[in-house]
């Protein structure tokens, strides 16, 4: 678990304030709302996503508090009335979430996440909920398809530097429900338990008279189990270095540029002639999914992924949205609402949301209806589970990191083989509305 969080409040927009301070002087505020959390679509080409991020967002919403400080910025920016800060100074959540276990593969449609409350402590949450679930699970999308093509070989997450700084704290605990062994990033290490690991980049060979000289200084210092950088100079060469200084239990050696399907057939033959033949083959250098793919055949051991991973491989976000889907009608029964503006539509109600299977097992469709779901015949596995109750954490199990992984690794031996093909295509699974 994290260490206690500062608050999240002022994490969010201008307007989720202003409708607020609108829907209190009209009287809608205390309406019972529905609200859901969908993508209309993956992206292009993109066969599932998963969900990540639900551990974080849950915290978040606890923090989601306005003190002194957050009111004093509200009141000075003249961004809502007194009325609406009085409000806002004894918010607490105190409604229902349901969502899909994190670590769950979604598809078009499925309703993620369920907040369920009166419109005012509901629709402030939108924001959040949206930074939060779009970037994390923009990463363990991609994360997911980079661990599949990596066919079991470990994957290394690295991107620290090409991210904002929390942003890649967020980043490597989505690759981790991934599937991604380690990180590089010490941070998420500390605050969320990510098995980290690292050993030195090219500045740290230049910094010493030769080559042999700085591979001398990182054995002794983290021993021979370390691995050595082998592309600042000549490979071959340092090669041939690295094994006479560390002998045959070399942990590992690294490669960062160039044609890494060549040079990691031959680093692997030379290793092998030296002796060092349990000597570990890392590879670096902007990967991603394909680029992994593309080196399948290689003696490849480990892939370390930066760029391409914190930046969703192409697809930054999840698309998701925050919509309202059902509210408290004038004789109090709930009355489903959906937005009908072209190209943006959305299915009114509250949903169920269910996974069918065949009787191997084996996902066949994402069903999703308002109303009782069909009767189960034996195969099919309900996706929202419960979250927060009355605005309290139902169960602070299902937010660990080690259950979102195994969920992960769970739904997706579920889904057919068409699901981890590269190539473009529609979702493995098709979504149907009953």
């Amino acid at each position: 678990m994290t260490q206690t969080q500062a608050s999240t409040a002022l994490l969010t927009d201008h307007y989720e304030l202003t409708m607020v301070e609108a829907a209190l002087r009209s009287g809608a505020a205390s309406r019972r709302c529905v609200f859901e959390v969908f993508a209309r679509r993956l992206p292009e080409g993109r066969r599932y996503g998963v969900v990540a991020g639900t551990g974080r967002l849950i915290e978040a919403i606890e923090a989601f508090r306005f003190g002194e400080t957050e009111l004093a910025q509200l009141r000075r920016a003249g961004v809502v009335d007194e009325l609406t800060l009085a409000f806002l100074a004894d918010y607490r959540f105190d409604g229902e979430v349901w969502g899909y276990a994190e670590g769950e593969c979604y598809f078009p449609g499925s309703p993620v996440l369920v907040v369920q409350s009166d419109f005012a402590h509901a629709v402030v949450l939108e924001t959040l909920v949206l930074s939060i679930l779009n970037h994390d699970s923009a990463v363990a999308s991609a994360a997911s398809r980079m661990t599949a093509a990596a066919g079991g070989r470990p994957c290394i997450e690295m991107g620290s530097r090409r991210t904002h700084e929390e942003a890649a704290v967020a980043a490597a605990r989505a690759a981790y429900v991934a599937g991604f062994a380690t990180t590089s990033n010490l941070e998420a290490g500390r605050r969320w338990g990510v098995p980290t690991a690292g050993t030195a980049a090219h500045a740290f060979t230049l910094l010493h008279d030769d080559e042999r000289s700085a591979f001398a200084a990182q054995i002794a210092s983290l021993g021979p189990g370390t691995t050595l950088l082998l592309d600042t100079y000549d490979v071959a060469r340092a090669v041939a270095t690295a094994v006479e200084l560390a002998g045959p239990e070399l942990g590992a050696v690294r490669l960062d540029s160039g044609d890494l399907l060549e040079q990691a057939h031959a680093v692997r033959a030379q290793l092998d002639r030296l002796g060092a033949r349990d000597t570990r083959i890392v590879v670096t250098s902007d990967l991603d999914e394909y680029a992994i793919a593309a080196l399948a055949a290689a003696p490849v051991d480990l892939y370390g992924v930066g760029t391409s991973l914190v930046t969703g491989s192409g697809a930054p976000t999840a698309g998701m949205v925050y919509k309202l889907v059902a509210r408290e009608g004038a004789d109090g029964a709930m009355v489903s609402v959906a937005k009908r503006s072209k190209d943006k539509l959305s299915v009114g109600g509250r949903k169920f949301a269910l996974r069918r299977r065949s009787p191997t097992g084996l996902a066949e469709a994402e069903v999703i209806g308002v109303g009782e779901p069909p009767v189960d015949d034996g195969d099919d596995r309900s996706l929202l589970v419960p979250l927060m109750s009355g605005g309290a954490v139902v169960d602070r199990g299902l937010l660990e990191l080690s259950v979102a992984r195994a969920r992960h690794t769970a739904s997706l031996a579920e889904l057919p083989a068409a699901a981890h093909r590269l190539q473009r295509g529609e979702p493995a699974i098709p979504t149907e509305y009953r």
